[in-house]
């Protein structure tokens, strides 16, 4: 799960894919295009919003995306067309390209959505991207269950 830091949207993606997926089968991570805020907890409000949906993602922290990312996970999913277009420039070859999808595409193929970065807004924008987030995250957690079985 990626986003430009790695403090509010893809810590609420990572917690919702972990409660969502067998933790024995599948290894689940965030991390930010950015860097700005390596070592940093979640945003608060994205605690916040979490915890009210019993998720606890404080122990989280940012950390920036590395080129390794791209060789070790299966799946990389991105918030918004800037994280795509940084995240695709990172890569070297077509089958790390192929990896990469924005993670609306899932819900909505073809309509090129993004998942609005919450940070300058206020409460109601993390509450807004946690049921996005909780949307999509049900239907990934489907479909790569399936691939499982």
């Amino acid at each position: 799960m990626v986003c430009l830091g790695n403090i509010c949207r893809s810590p609420l993606a990572e917690g919702l894919m972990r409660s969502k997926l067998n933790f024995t089968k599948f290894n689940v991570d965030s991390a930010g295009t950015s860097g700005g805020h390596k070592g940093e907890a979640p945003d608060k409000r994205s605690i916040e919003i979490a915890a009210k949906n019993s998720l606890d993602i404080s122990q989280q922290r940012s950390r920036k995306l590395t080129v390794e990312d791209l060789e070790e996970f299966d799946y990389i999913y991105v918030m918004d067309s800037s994280n795509l277009t940084d995240v695709l420039g990172m890569t070297t070859t077509d089958s790390q390209r192929q990896k990469i999808r924005k993670i609306l595409d899932v819900s909505f193929p073809g309509e090129d959505l993004d998942v609005p970065d919450p940070y300058y807004g206020g409460d109601q924008g993390f509450v807004n991207i946690y049921k996005m987030l909780d949307q999509v995250t049900t239907s990934i957690g489907k479909e790569l269950e399936s691939k499982e079985n």
